[in-house]
């Protein structure tokens, strides 16, 4: 019998290392990604201005699962019907599957926006932000369009660049929404657009982007923006292999009785009907959910019961919210919204302990200290 995990994201890693304690030692269980390492996804910003910090940030999947076999492949697509994944090199085929892919970046079918714009989902990504940002001038321009928790951690990690390396260029954040972090409570995005505009970033909500071109974007609703570099971080879609979908998916996070997707490669609704928001906390929280109902899978066909198992359901319980902003940093937490160092501290201590939960003790030791020393 085989378990097939696909993606080695948060929700991967941390279901795929909760299945290989769960699993009968005769279920064979196979991860692929398309990368031999796990990324600390919500660092990725910080090697804009510290490229260092990589090693601290990514960890090898061959450490961090014991009997799981890897295998680094892209997914190309999966047929359900035939409980069938066709890889570039080869095909697998699965008893029971969790599609653990994440999200890639939407550009919604704007005009020139693929063909001028980086994104931020890899680590070259973050390479080819850093090295066009370091060859601006004085009065040149950085736009980072989208101003969720990406775009703000984008153009905060420009900013303090900016700022000791005197390149001089403006860092400008827009939104098509009338705040920045529109998802999230009024006082968390208050504090935030606070923090940007004191490194000196150029908020601009309520700009709807239209197309854009080698040197400006256009909108619906205002003039152009002028721009000698631009990042999008505009919003998210589903992998390619689910045609570029995110499913939606109920709170025992089962697309089908064999498969079931989990973290930001679906749209998920809670215990309590609620919508998830797509990150990091809720995929690895997600994963504990899965992790148990995969099992129950697996059991209930190697036993050929006559009922269904009985499921877990996802209840979306995170505890609030961090986002860093150059050497500054804003937590929501417990209703109350927290900045500076604490909030800092906060964030340095999140990303150690997901590294600790994957195996990763000597990572995270570096990120605390990378984190809290300045780099």
């Amino acid at each position: 019998m085989n378990a097939l995990v696909l993606g080695a994201g948060y929700a991967g890693l941390s279901l795929a290392r909760r299945l290989e304690r769960a699993l009968p030692d005769d279920v064979a269980l196979t991860v692929v990604d398309d990368s031999p390492d796990h990324l600390v996804q919500h660092e990725l910003h910080r090697l804009i201005r510290y490229p260092d910090l990589k090693e601290s940030i990514t960890v090898p999947l061959s450490e961090a699962l014991s009997r799981a076999e890897v295998v680094t492949a892209h997914v190309e697509s999966v047929d359900r019907d035939a409980q069938t994944v066709y890889l570039d090199d080869r095909t697998l085929d699965y008893d029971v599957l969790a599609v653990c892919l994440g999200a890639e970046t939407a550009f919604y079918g704007l005009p020139g926006v693929t063909e001028y714009t980086t994104p931020l989902k890899r680590v070259r990504d973050a390479a080819e932000i850093r090295a066009d940002f370091r060859s601006l001038d004085v009065g040149d321009r950085a736009l980072v369009c989208g101003a969720g928790l990406s775009g703000i951690q984008v153009a905060g990690e420009l900013a303090a660049l900016g700022a000791a390396e005197g390149v001089g260029a403006e860092v400008r954040l827009i939104d098509r929404e009338p705040t920045v972090a529109p998802s999230f409570p009024e006082p968390f995005a208050v504090a935030v657009q606070s923090s940007l505009e004191n490194i000196g970033i150029v908020v601009e909500t309520d700009a709807r982007v239209s197309e854009a071109t080698a040197d400006e974007v256009r909108f619906e609703n205002r003039d152009p923006i002028a721009y000698d570099q631009l990042v999008w971080t505009g919003g998210i879609r589903g992998p390619d292999a689910m045609d570029g979908d995110r499913p939606v998916v109920r709170a025992d996070l089962r697309l089908d009785d064999q498969t079931f997707v989990v973290g930001d490669a679906a749209r998920v609704v809670d215990a309590d009907g609620e919508a998830v928001p797509a990150s990091a906390a809720a995929a690895i929280r997600e994963a504990k959910v899965a992790a148990t109902n995969v099992a129950r899978s697996v059991e209930h066909l190697r036993e050929g019961g006559e009922f269904a198992p009985r499921l877990e359901r996802y209840r979306f319980d995170v505890p609030g919210w961090i986002v860093s902003v150059g050497d500054d940093a804003v937590a929501q937490v417990a209703g109350g919204v927290v900045t500076g160092a604490a909030a800092r501290a906060m964030k340095a201590t999140v990303g150690a302990g997901h590294l600790t939960s994957v195996g990763a003790v000597r990572q995270a030791s570096d990120l605390v200290r990378e984190e809290l020393g300045g780099g």
